[in-house]
């Protein structure tokens, strides 16, 4: 961990140490609120020159063929996995998040290298028949520019690996800016980029807390940035359109999500229970796509109740390097104080209280400044309560009971936002029809799972615009240009 620590204590820009800044941004272990270790607080001028880097690194990038970017991506793939236990104790210490977690998330973030490995060489243009028999078209696609990856704290590896790999496919070079609460864990991918062979100045690490806004808006308005791609609060992907609209730059935005989940009568009560502990508890409920609102039908409500609660009761709450520990910290104490604001005031409006996990687990004497919060259920639901109009991300289940699903419509589309959402029955033909019906850009059915690197994420509506991941991730990092040629004598 020291020597992790060590190493990501400045940016890396072009593959090499940035210079120093002169204020330290401090990160601290949210199971026990101690300092971990210092990262480079960067600034404007670190931004710029990041930028500067990837610039004139990109001259030559842009040459190289796709099968050598392919092998560029399949041997970071295999250091990240040769490293996946160093790298899923950094992860643990700066985001809390418990250890078969966190070793996920190392796996998830290699599967977009290896994913995107492929799709570099899948990136082709067509021929197009021309109207003009003496015309022939073609299209080829050319990487865009340098980008901007702007990551969030929740999955701080995963989500820089998602935009670094399908920028390096498409020949693109990048700036990254990790969140100022998770450095570490992102600062040494930059390492392990520029170990795996990655071309000086192709992949730039940048860290900062307190300078996180100057340093996006910089990015956001250099010219030379032909494309910004952010993981975050919808609040800040709108300020995010505005600052690039001077410079028409291309957005990839991955927003925030109020995903409702439907239990119909006829559901598996324990396939249900699966899928909302993983939607719900993953990460503490911390992701974007977390189980927000929970619609479940009155005649499985009982027993949908008894087994959540029993699923629940087993969980251990406690640090992330516990193997034991199933739910971890918040990531700071503002997470902390929103998510008992949102049960509170459920409660205050007439809902009820059916389970909160007991206090004991979570006040062993080292954990007593943790960001922990007791995973509770509620029952009585309703469209007033702030839980129902805002991402809660934490361990709070809310559950709204209804009847019928001519219902459900309605309650599942009544927000702004669509990332999304998961329904469970075993009737395929409701299945289709409710899932056609939301307002979102990804449905599970039967699963708790959304997110796979062949599979395009992202949403509709105030949950942000583009894909990530599959054959589409690559297209909002490469340009189509059309070639017509006269080939009359």
């Amino acid at each position: 961990m020291r020597r992790c620590c060590r190493t990501s204590s400045s940016s890396t820009t072009s593959g090499s140490t940035a210079p120093r800044a002169r204020r330290a941004e401090r990160a601290a272990d949210p199971s026990t609120g101690e300092l971990l270790c210092t990262a480079v607080e960067g600034g404007k001028e670190d931004a710029e020159k990041a930028v500067g880097a990837a610039h004139a690194a990109f001259a030559n990038f842009k040459k190289t063929t796709a099968r050598s970017r392919a092998r560029l991506l399949r041997q970071l793939n295999d250091l990240l996995l040769e490293n996946q236990e160093d790298i899923a104790r950094l992860i643990v210490a700066e985001n809390g998040k418990p250890w078969k977690e966190a070793l996920a998330e190392v796996t998830y973030s290699a599967s977009f290298l290896e994913w995107f490995s492929g799709e570099a060489e899948r990136a082709y243009g067509a021929t197009i028949p021309a109207a003009n028999p003496a015309s022939r078209i073609m299209t080829i696609k050319q990487p865009i520019g340098v980008v901007a990856a702007l990551a969030p704290w929740n999955l701080p590896l995963a989500m820089a690996a998602r935009k670094v790999a399908a920028a390096i496919a498409a020949g693109c070079t990048v700036v990254v800016k990790p969140a100022g609460e998770t450095p570490y864990a992102t600062a040494v991918f930059g390492v392990l980029a520029k170990r795996a062979g990655v071309p000086k100045g192709v992949v730039n690490v940048i860290t900062a807390l307190e300078n996180t806004a100057l340093i996006g808006e910089t990015l956001c308005t250099d010219p030379r940035v032909r494309k910004v791609s952010f993981t975050g609060s919808t609040r800040v992907g709108k300020l995010l359109v505005k600052l690039t609209a001077d410079t028409l730059k291309k957005l990839s935005l991955e927003l925030g999500g109020n995903a409702p989940v439907i239990v119909f009568d006829d559901a598996n009560v324990k396939k249900a229970v699966d899928g909302v502990i993983v939607s719900k508890l993953r990460n503490g409920g911390q992701t974007c796509v977390a189980a927000n609102r929970l619609l479940v039908q009155k005649g499985i409500l009982d027993a949908f109740l008894k087994e959540l609660k029993t699923r629940m009761e087993g969980m251990a709450v406690g640090g992330g390097l516990d193997h034991n520990s199933a739910i971890g910290p918040l990531i700071s104490q503002a997470a902390l104080k929103k998510v008992d604001e949102h049960t509170q005031d459920a409660l205050s409006k007439g809902a009820t209280q059916y389970w909160q996990h007991p206090a004991s687990p979570l006040t062993p004497e080292r954990f007593a400044k943790g960001n922990f919060y007791p995973p509770t259920i509620v029952v009585g639901l309703t469209e007033n309560m702030k839980v129902w109009e805002e991402e809660t991300f934490g361990p709070l289940a809310a559950i709204k009971v209804f009847e019928k699903e001519e219902e459900v419509e309605k309650l599942a589309n009544d927000t702004r936002v669509g990332l999304g959402a998961y329904l469970y029955t075993q009737d395929i033909g409701r299945a289709l029809r409710v899932a056609e019906s939301i307002h979102a850009g990804m449905v599970g059915i039967n699963t708790g799972m959304l997110s796979a690197s062949e599979s395009p994420f992202g949403g509709v509506g105030e949950s942000g615009w583009g894909k990530e991941g599959s054959l589409m991730g690559i297209e909002d990092y490469v340009v189509t240009k059309a070639i017509n040629i006269d080939i009359s004598a």
